[in-house]
């Protein structure tokens, strides 16, 4: 069994949650929590909670008497993330962001971290989202910008492609960057029914890891990614992570090491 194997033998939620989230997911929850919590929310519905790591930070700012339902169409994430959270009660839901098991305007604010990008059908999720807020509550959420502004994400894409030439994986680039443009995102917003224009900042943070292994092993091994490398050379995962962790290391160092992420924050009201 190689090393890649040995350190995944565990659920993929689990590999997601030490590896991904504190290398590109913590650093944005600890700007989206706060954001929310900011106007004294009562009830907040999380979309695409994943393992939790916005519904830990708000569950840390906001009261325990506030109720937080954070959902996820992937129950195993749901699963991991709902032995994260302490101090105070989240109600965990397995839901579809494109059809809310929810009432009307039955929240005060929705969040959701990283997820629209997924959206099938980004217009009808926003709807759905419009549809459970109350009025004057607010949407926040984020999603990435350009991979080319996301440094260890696009030395990966780059390091796969030399890699597999005749096929390059472009998973990441093509969906967890591929919703970066502000103006369709303001569009689908208008399509969703959200009258008020949408405030969109673009947030530059850091990224951070103990080695560039670490690096490499969260984006090759930790998402979706791996099932295209894994598709183009069975067996070869390992191999592909060692070529990662040495364009990372080139390019950084060896470890520790300091790379650049960048988002779009977007909020909205109803």
């Amino acid at each position: 069994m190689s090393e890649v194997d040995k350190t995944f033998t565990g659920s993929i939620a689990e590999v997601y949650e030490t590896y991904f989230v504190p290398l590109i997911f913590a650093p944005y929850a600890r700007d989206l929590a706060p954001r929310v919590a900011a106007a004294s929310p009562q009830r907040v519905l999380e979309i695409a909670a994943g393992t939790g790591v916005v519904t830990r930070a708000l569950r840390a700012l906001l009261p325990p008497s506030v109720e937080i339902v954070a959902t996820d169409l992937n129950q195993a994430m749901l699963d991991v993330a709902a032995k994260t959270v302490t101090g105070g009660t989240v109600e965990w839901r397995q839901a579809d962001a494109m059809a809310l098991p929810f009432g009307d305007a039955s929240f005060d604010a929705v969040v959701c971290q990283f997820g629209a990008m997924f959206f099938p059908d980004k217009a009808k999720a926003f709807a759905e989202t419009r549809r459970v807020l109350r009025p004057g509550g607010t949407f926040h959420f984020n999603v990435w910008d350009r991979i080319v502004d996301n440094e260890f994400t696009d030395v990966v894409t780059d390091a796969l492609a030399a890699m597999f030439p005749d096929d390059p994986p472009r998973f990441m680039a093509r969906t967890p960057h591929g919703y970066h443009v502000v103006e369709a995102i303001a569009r689908d917003l208008r399509d969703g029914g959200f009258g008020e224009a949408a405030k969109i900042e673009t947030v530059t943070e850091h990224s951070r890891a103990r080695t560039a292994r670490d690096a490499a092993l969260a984006i090759c091994a930790g998402s979706p990614l791996r099932s295209e490398i894994e598709a183009r050379a069975p067996g070869k995962l390992e191999d592909a992570v060692q070529a990662c962790a040495a364009a990372i290391a080139r390019r950084f160092g060896p470890g520790p090491v300091d790379g650049k992420i960048q988002a779009h924050v977007v909020a909205v009201a109803r």
